[in-house]
């Protein structure tokens, strides 16, 4: 539903899930959903290259893998957000670590951000999204009208 500020989107039941974690911090990842499978085998998981082949391995979950991070992954789940085909995103991120694809990751947080999916970045955000009431009943997100903000600011320019 689009009025004037923000777009109204949908997150179903069942959850798209991006599953994403930088190499330091990928076994967190795939301990974390073998002790939550329960839970997740009720959802739609993805994640880029090795993270989701190693939560499928380890988990016995089905899990689409897209490119490795550096390789385009990291912009292979952001175009799905974009798309309205991941509802939200648990991204195992490794603050004491540099990554070449570092612009890459930034991006890709931002477009989660600006699409106003949730976002864990680490197992206790991760835990409480998933005990949330949410996760087992439809959410509505609002996201901001961009093109309408835009044409605000040049409205004002003039």
């Amino acid at each position: 539903m689009l009025n004037e500020q923000f777009v109204t989107m949908e997150i179903g039941k069942a959850k798209n899930i991006a599953l994403v974690a930088h190499d330091g911090k990928k076994q967190e990842l795939v301990e974390w959903c073998d002790r939550n499978k329960d839970i997740l085998k009720g959802h739609f998981l993805c994640g880029t290259g090795t993270t989701a082949k190693l939560i499928a391995e380890r988990t016995g979950l089905p899990v689409k893998g897209y490119c490795s991070g550096p390789l385009g992954g990291d912009q292979q789940i952001g175009a799905k957000i974009v798309e309205g085909k991941i509802d939200f995103m648990i991204f195992m991120w490794d603050p004491l670590e540099a990554q070449p694809h570092d612009p890459d990751v930034k991006a890709l947080l931002r477009i989660a951000v600006v699409y106003d999916i949730p976002i864990a970045n680490n197992l206790a955000t991760a835990d409480f999204m998933l005990s949330s009431k949410y996760m087992s009943e439809p959410y509505s997100r609002k996201i901001e009208n961009f093109n309408k903000t835009i044409q605000d600011r040049v409205e004002r320019m003039k």
